[in-house]
């Protein structure tokens, strides 16, 4: 009888702190789809301070205007880490075309990819050998791509509904094809855009030429998927056409920018440290929108809905906008060198970059107990169809944080229209639905909410 009364003492206890929770989260999704700042905050960022390329003078424009927007928050803390940038400057637009004959051309839409070397002045135009991938390249060899362009074309795999598993499976050529291809003779580069639709906006993104000599490098520019689908065409029909592009990018020296970063002391643990963030650089086509407006936005309001609702967090939550992800994770990486100088105690880590679109669940990067205690909450999100709780990875810049300890999640947003944005010119506000955003914002709060008041596993008592 005793044992039975206290299972139902228990099993009344545990509704009771579920109904508490099932409140909480209520409230946060009401405030976030009434009164939430997140569109209002990127609006601006989008709009009036557009593409945040590191080194930028509008990268640097959304550190102050994100600071002063979390300095109106109330926050116990806020200010700028500084950390040293690469300075990449794209020039005038990039221009392409096909020729088939002389005098006969196509234009084709291309743009360089990020840190690519300029072409020549006067531009390049070479004959064309098309590949999939580095091993096809070697197995062709110097022989036969020697003088020529490189023409990487392996699609997206479109059978893959985690789109984020179909842009892992290609990107590579786009990083490191230049560096590959130059170590055969080719004298430039272009590559299939990372998107899955087809259409006419090239997609750019982060290259590298790895330890090859600056002498040696080669452009490298990405094409539009339909102009990929073009040139692969026209090259069947008459491998002998040549392809003419021209680009006037160049790396600049370092300049220094900023984390932008605000802090709510904890009430009970103050030594211990949970995050959330994004990254606040972008790249220069659009405005930076989905990648990753959206989520620095999401990860201000989380603190201002808190605040909001009248949850005091008991352990310190820091709000970490983070510059540089784009083209060399330096934010990241200052972060987490700046926690350990200072031995500081992070426990949780939440990141938001995979664009404003409804959310789907998280991703947590977490040992088995820990994934277990999180995924326990599932039930909690159901109301408001965030159901996928995936055990493994986070997000690149709190990925640093890493330590076999900290616990690491990114929120994912359902993906199949990122990769018609990512990297590229339609990457726009006007492609951000509010609601969706305040979704998003209202998730990424209720999970550090529920963290934050249950605690995680240390790992001395997993052990133990």
């Amino acid at each position: 009888m005793r044992i039975l009364l206290i299972i139902l003492l228990f099993v009344g206890f545990a509704s009771h702190a579920q109904s508490e929770d099932e409140i909480k989260i209520k409230a946060i999704y009401d405030a976030a789809l009434t009164q939430g700042k997140a569109y209002d905050w990127l609006n601006h960022l989008s709009n009036q301070i557009g593409g945040r390329l590191s080194g930028s003078v509008q990268a640097q424009l959304a550190v102050e205007y994100t600071r002063d927007q979390l300095d109106s928050l109330g926050l116990d803390n806020v200010w700028l880490q500084p950390v040293m940038v690469p300075k990449w400057v794209r020039g005038t637009p990039e221009y392409a075309y096909l020729e088939s004959k002389p005098g006969i051309t196509n234009s084709v839409p291309i743009c360089a990819l990020g840190g690519s070397v300029a072409t020549p002045l006067g531009g390049l135009k070479a004959n064309v050998v098309e590949v999939k991938g580095a091993e096809e390249l070697a197995a062709l060899g110097r022989e036969t791509i020697e003088g020529k362009i490189v023409f990487f074309n392996r699609p997206m795999d479109p059978t893959l509904i985690n789109t984020f598993q179909s842009y892992s499976g290609c990107v590579d050529q786009r990083y490191s094809g230049a560096a590959e291809a130059a170590k055969f003779g080719a004298v430039g580069v272009i590559v299939r855009s990372m998107n899955l639709r087809l259409d006419d906006f090239p997609h750019t993104g982060s290259m590298s030429y790895g330890e090859l000599p600056v002498a040696e490098r080669i452009p490298a520019a990405a094409i539009s998927t339909n102009g990929a689908e073009l040139l692969s065409t026209t090259l069947k029909l008459n491998p002998g056409i040549k392809f003419y592009f021209k680009q006037n990018c160049q790396q600049l020296e370092d300049v220094q920018s900023f984390n932008v970063i605000g802090e709510i002391r904890g009430t009970t643990y103050p030594n211990e440290i949970m995050i959330v963030g994004g990254h606040l650089d972008s790249w220069d086509l659009g405005d930076g929108s989905h990648d990753d407006g959206a989520g620095c936005v999401q990860s201000m309001d989380v603190l201002r809905l808190l605040k909001v609702t009248g949850y005091k967090p008991k352990r310190t939550l820091r709000v970490v906008l983070f510059m540089n992800e784009e083209n060399g994770l330096r934010g990241g990486n200052a972060y987490a060198e700046m926690a350990r100088k200072k031995n500081e105690n992070h426990v949780f880590a939440l990141e938001s970059d995979a664009g404003g679109f409804t959310p789907r669940g998280f991703s947590i990067d977490a040992n088995a107990e820990n994934f277990q205690l999180i995924k326990g909450w599932q039930a909690l999100f159901e109301p408001y169809l965030v159901h996928m709780f995936i055990k493994g990875g986070s997000g690149a810049d709190i990925g640093p944080l890493k330590n076999g300890e900290v616990v690491l999640a990114g929120l994912r947003p359902d993906s199949q229209r990122y990769f018609d944005h990512h990297h590229a010119e339609n990457d726009t506000f006007e492609h951000v639905n509010k609601r969706e955003l305040e979704l998003g914002a209202a998730a990424m709060t209720s999970l550090i909410y529920l963290v934050d008041k249950y605690g995680v596993i240390p790992p001395k008592k997993i052990k133990g």
